[in-house]
Parts: C-alpha cells; sequence; structure tokens
C-alpha cells in the first residue's frame, strides 16, 4: 500500500531537514519528476535481481551486458545530490554536508554489519566460508578493499558482500566538503569530476585497476548532470528511436571489445536515460509501475532484501532437480518476493511509528 503523495511546496522543503514522511517531494511546475526518478531506481533494483539469480543459479556467466548495474546505482546517487540535496538545503545551508556526512555513515555502518553478520552466520552453521572470509579481512585485506575496492581473492572468490555500499557512502562523504567548496567557486563538482576521471585515466596508464577511483569519477559525472533541471533532461531523452540506435551500437561496441571504462559510461548514461524515459510514461496509479516506484523509494532495502531473498531460495533450490521451469519459478519468487518485502515494508512504517523511526534511523 503506497502512501498518499503529498505536494510540498519548495520553501516548506528548505526549512524540512529531512525528507517528509510518506510524501513525493514535488513542485506544481514538475509534477511526477521524481516518480520517475524512483521508477528508474526500482527498475535498477529488478535488474539487479536478475543478475544476482544469474550468478546464484547458473554461476559463472559473461555479465558485460549487465555491467552498467553498480556504476548505475552510484551515478544516480550522485544526481540526487545535486539535483535534490542541493536544490532542497542550498549552497549555503550548514546542515547539507553533515546530511551527507550522515548518511555516508550510515551506509558505511550497514556495509559492515551486513558483512559481520554474514561471517557469523556462516561459523555458527560451520561453514568454511566464515573463516575464510575472516580470515582474508586482515589489515591489508581491509586497506585493499576499501581502498582500492579489489573484493576478490584468487582462489576465494568474494572477500565481502553489498561492496556496491562501499564507493556509494565514500561519494557522499566526498560530497560533504565539496558542496561547501561551491560556496566560493560553483564549478567545484565539475573539476572533481574531471580531476578523477583524468586520475582513472592515470591509473590506467600505469597498469593500474581501483574500482573505487573509477566508481567514484562516475558518481561525481552523475553529481554534475543533476545540476540539469528534470525538465530538461525529459526533454533531450524524449526520442525513442533515438536512443534505441545509440544503445545498439552500444551493445554492439561492448560484444566487439567488452566493457572497457569509456565504454561503461556510456551504457550508464544510455541504460538511465532509457529507464528515466520508460519511468515518464504510464499512470502512476497503474499497479506494475507502482510497484517499481515503491521499490525505489526503498531502492537499499529492496537491494538488501533481494540478496537474502536469493541465498534463501538457492538453499531452498538445492536439491530440486533444477531443469528451465524450475529455474523461471525461481526467478519469479525472487521478483515477487522482493516486491513484497518492501509492501511489507511500507505498510509496516504507515502503521507503526516504531518500525518508521527503525526505518528511517538505518535507511533515511
Amino acid at each position: 500500500m503506497s502512501k498518499t503523495s503529498i505536494a510540498v511546496t519548495p520553501e516548506a522543503v528548505r526549512r524540512t531537514p529531512f525528507p517528509v514522511a510518506g510524501a513525493t517531494v514535488r513542485t506544481e511546475t514538475e509534477p511526477g519528476r521524481i516518480s520517475a526518478l524512483d521508477f528508474t531506481k526500482g527498475a535498477l533494483v529488478l535488474i539487479m535481481v536478475l543478475y544476482h539469480w544469474l550468478d546464484y543459479f547458473y554461476g559463472a556467466h559473461d555479465s558485460r551486458y549487465l555491467r552498467f548495474l553498480t556504476p548505475s546505482f552510484i551515478f544516480i546517487t550522485g544526481f540526487l545530490i545535486s539535483n535534490v540535496y542541493l536544490s532542497k538545503y542550498g549552497v549555503g545551508d550548514a546542515r547539507l554536508p553533515l546530511r551527507l556526512i550522515l548518511r555516508g555513515m550510515k551506509i558505511l555502518a550497514v556495509f559492515i554489519a551486513l558483512n559481520a553478520m554474514i561471517i557469523l552466520m556462516l561459523m555458527f552453521a560451520g561453514s568454511g566460508g566464515g573463516r575464510l572470509m575472516l580470515a582474508q579481512l586482515t589489515f591489508g585485506g581491509l586497506l585493499n578493499i576499501l581502498l582500492a575496492g579489489n573484493v576478490v581473492v584468487t582462489g576465494a572468490g568474494k572477500v565481502v558482500a553489498f561492496y556496491i555500499l562501499v564507493p556509494i557512502s565514500y561519494l557522499l562523504l566526498l560530497s560533504a566538503p565539496l558542496t561547501m567548496m561551491c560556496r566560493w567557486y560553483k564549478y567545484t563538482f565539475q573539476v572533481a569530476c574531471v580531476c578523477f576521471l583524468l586520475g582513472v585515466l592515470a591509473f590506467r596508464l600505469n597498469g593500474i585497476e581501483s574500482s573505487n577511483l573509477e566508481l567514484l569519477a562516475i558518481g561525481l559525472l552523475g553529481v554534475v548532470v543533476g545540476y540539469l533541471p528534470l525538465s530538461k533532461i525529459s526533454s533531450f531523452i524524449s526520442r525513442p528511436y533515438a536512443l534505441a540506435a545509440a544503445y545498439l551500437c552500444y551493445l554492439v561496441a561492448i560484444t566487439l571489445w567488452n566493457v572497457i571504462y569509456p565504454l561503461q559510461i556510456v551504457g550508464v548514461c544510455l541504460s538511465l536515460m532509457i529507464l528515466y524515459f520508460l519511468g515518464t510514461r504510464g499512470d502512476d496509479k497503474g499497479k506494475v509501475r507502482g510497484r517499481i516506484v515503491l521499490l525505489g523509494k526503498y531502492s537499499l532495502f529492496g537491494y538488501i532484501a533481494q540478496i537474502a531473498i536469493l541465498q534463501a531460495l538457492r538453499r531452498g533450490f538445492l536439491h530440486i532437480d533444477l531443469g528451465p521451469v524450475v529455474l523461471e519459478i525461481s526467478f519469479v519468487l525472487a521478483v515477487v518476493l522482493t516486491l513484497l518485502s518492501v509492501e511489507g515494508v511500507d505498510r509496516a512504517r504507515a502503521r507503526s511509528t516504531v518500525v518508521d523511526a527503525c526505518y528511517r534511523f538505518v535507511f533515511a
């Protein structure tokens, strides 16, 4: 059950330190724009379900056509920083950097807590996976993950889960001082974006790869794009045939050359434009679209929930012959249960102030 959409004036939004609970923030001149962004985030979570489902039920596979997913979440985070946070608080508001720091620290804490829970659960179950993860998380291993973003160890697979939360938290933390610098130089984020892109180029020329640096550069690009009014973005993407042709060229390019970094940036921009275009179409009251929009409002919770759901499904289907029909059923169940988990949280928040306060403490 979705909460009632409430029109909030720009003046009221600027006076409010946190988003109004249960309200879709919009203005009279740009109705439904935030709804399209939520649709985009919700669609990304559903595609993420597909990505992880393939990992869990098919194993190693060619994921080049879904490589836009992780950087897309970072890009949208950056987009929201400039398009929502900056327009809501204003550059001169001292609450803005504090809000970004708090949000970044929360997400980093969620990353740490989730991985600690995974290690404890695996060790309690007597699995060697928990001890293996713990053994890899030495001081040097932690630095490698937190600084370079290298989460895969040869022969051991991924050392940590939910890695996407790390660069998202870094982008929020980095944006706090950058927003303060914007008071004196309005092109601060643009300069920072160029510097990070040049840093990626310098690293690559020296044979060094840093996932965190590359993702932060894409996140800062999202901040730069977020300075554009949503009306201009909608006007720019209102050419579906041109978008389809550009995306087809992108698919041909990654088929030939795999997902090199410049193509990854192109893929992120094209994929988000197509999803946003779809988000501007249709009726907000439609059942399917409404559920995707709701999932977008709870994108972080939905991302975490779908991992837990897929893990449970994989264990549940462990002793079943995974024929084509069973595999299809497992995917449908993953999608349906992810959507139901989000609806359940939304209803619980609407009915209980305690649940709402707990949710906001962790995720808001």
